[in-house]
This record gives C-alpha cells, sequence and structure tokens, in this order.
C-alpha cells in the first residue's frame, strides 16, 4: 500500500466535498464516502477482496464523528422526537450488527453491486422527489423494532446514516419533515456506532489489512474525511439558502445515477 501522507489530501478533499453535500442538499456522507473510498484504496493497490468491506466500514465510523455534531445542533432547535429515538434504537443496534455480519459474509464484488442497486434506487428518488403520503400514526412495539432493525441493517450493509430510509418512514408516519429529517440524524449515531463496532469485530482477522487499520476501518481515512467534513458541513448548510437546492439535487442525482452504473456494470 502507497505511503498514508499523499493520500491524505484526498481523504481531506473528500471530507470537503461530502460535507459540502451533507449540508447543502441533506444527503446523506455515505453515499459519497463509499464509492470514493473504494476508489481510492484500489488505487492504493488494497486487496481486491476487501475492499468495499474498508470503505463500507470507514464509511460508518466517519458518520460516527459527524452525527455528533448534527445530533446537537437539532437537539438545540428542539426538534429532534427523543421518545421515537428510543423506540427505534434497539431494533437498529440489532439490524446494524445483522447488516455487518451479513456484509462480512459476501464478498467485495456482492457488495459494491448490493450498493451500486441502492445508490441508484436513492438517484431516482432524489431526482424524481417522490415522497411517501402520510397517511398513518407509527406502529407499535413490535413494528417499531422490526423498523428499526430494518433500516440499521440495510444502513449497515451499504455504510450509509440512514437518513434516506429514517426519514420517508417517519415522514410517512405523519410526522413533520422537520421532526423526521431531525430524527432520523439522531438515528444516524446508533446506526454507525453499531455498524462500525460489526465492522471492527467481523474484520479483526480478515487477511491484507492495511496498516493502521483496526478491523474494517481505516484510521487515515476516518481522520481525515471526518474532521474536514465536520468543517465543510455549515458551510454547505448556509449555501443552501442561496442556491438553487432542487436544481442542484436533480444534478447530484445524475452524479449518483452514473456512479451506481459505474459500479453495477464495473
Amino acid at each position: 500500500m502507497e505511503p498514508v501522507l499523499p493520500t491524505l489530501l484526498l481523504y481531506l478533499g473528500l471530507g470537503a466535498f461530502a460535507g459540502l453535500m451533507a449540508g447543502l442538499l441533506g444527503v446523506g456522507g455515505g453515499l459519497i464516502i463509499v464509492p470514493v473510498l473504494a476508489w481510492i484504496f484500489r488505487g492504493q493497490q488494497v486487496n481486491e477482496a476487501i475492499i468495499m468491506h474498508l470503505a463500507i466500514g470507514t464509511s460508518l465510523a466517519t458518520i460516527v464523528v459527524t452525527s455528533i455534531s448534527s445530533v446537537r445542533a437539532h437537539h438545540r432547535r428542539g426538534a429532534v422526537l427523543w421518545p421515537v429515538f428510543w423506540r427505534l434504537t434497539p431494533g437498529i443496534v440489532v439490524g446494524a450488527w445483522l447488516g455487518a455480519a451479513v456484509a462480512d459474509a459476501l464478498s467485495s464484488l456482492a457488495l459494491q453491486k448490493v450498493f451500486a442497486v441502492f445508490v441508484l434506487l436513492m438517484a431516482a428518488q432524489m431526482g424524481f422527489g417522490a415522497k411517501p403520503a402520510p397517511h398513518r400514526d407509527l406502529p407499535g412495539t413490535a413494528g417499531m423494532l422490526i423498523a428499526g432493525a430494518v433500516i440499521g441493517a440495510v444502513s449497515a450493509i451499504v455504510g450509509i446514516g440512514g437518513g434516506s430510509l429514517t426519514v420517508p418512514f417517519l415522514n410517512w408516519c405523519n410526522i413533520s419533515i422537520r421532526q423526521a429529517v431531525a430524527t432520523s440524524a439522531a438515528c444516524g449515531l446508533p446506526i454507525a456506532l453499531a455498524g462500525s463496532v460489526g465492522f471492527v469485530v467481523t474484520g479483526l482477522n480478515a487477511a491484507d489489512l492495511p496498516d493502521w487499520s483496526l478491523g474494517y476501518v481505516y484510521g487515515p481515512a476516518l481522520l481525515g474525511v471526518a474532521l474536514v467534513s465536520m468543517l465543510s458541513a455549515p458551510w454547505g448548510a448556509k449555501l443552501a439558502h442561496t442556491l438553487p437546492t432542487d436544481i442542484l439535487k436533480r444534478v447530484f442525482a445524475i452524479f449518483l445515477a452514473l456512479v451506481g452504473t459505474k459500479m453495477l456494470l464495473g
């Protein structure tokens, strides 16, 4: 593997872009971080068999850091529905652990295909602006456990904070979009924490891990991406008030569609 310092600039640049897009468009950083990390790791000649595992595990670890800042901001505005958060969290944690175990059992190529399909679905949702029609209340305990488990498992498998799943679910349950986004941001922390721990544990005995890795989490990438994305996200949020975000979302959807298509075919 190449020395860390020359590639640190790539991680810093990725963190800046992911944070800016997250603040500007409200998209999950994992949709950007995972494919770019996979590309960087491939250039660093990381073993092809673990590239996607390393990219997804590292993405989840960065979300642990960045979600703390996001949760604090939403909490100060009183928008987080903490009772809903606590009802979803047990299922989320179990689901994220299961997702990490499933990801470990899949080949890197299979993970790439799964991620590609998910990205294409998110591109379609973002491009066409599809939103579920609110028509019911939150489910009971069993329903919330199942919903949390599905959100946690899918999020861990593809390395995201779960916003693209949690927000539509809460909105479908007649929770306002403002509170859904804030509560989803809070739910991103247990998703990322449980998922990244799962990827650390399942990757401890993996062969050919690069230096400075803890399981499937690569330290230099975690440090570079997380620190800079925390700084750039507020700038993106400020730009959101001056730039045409609806148009930018459609442009970004095209970008995601190209990334997803390339990963699916490649």
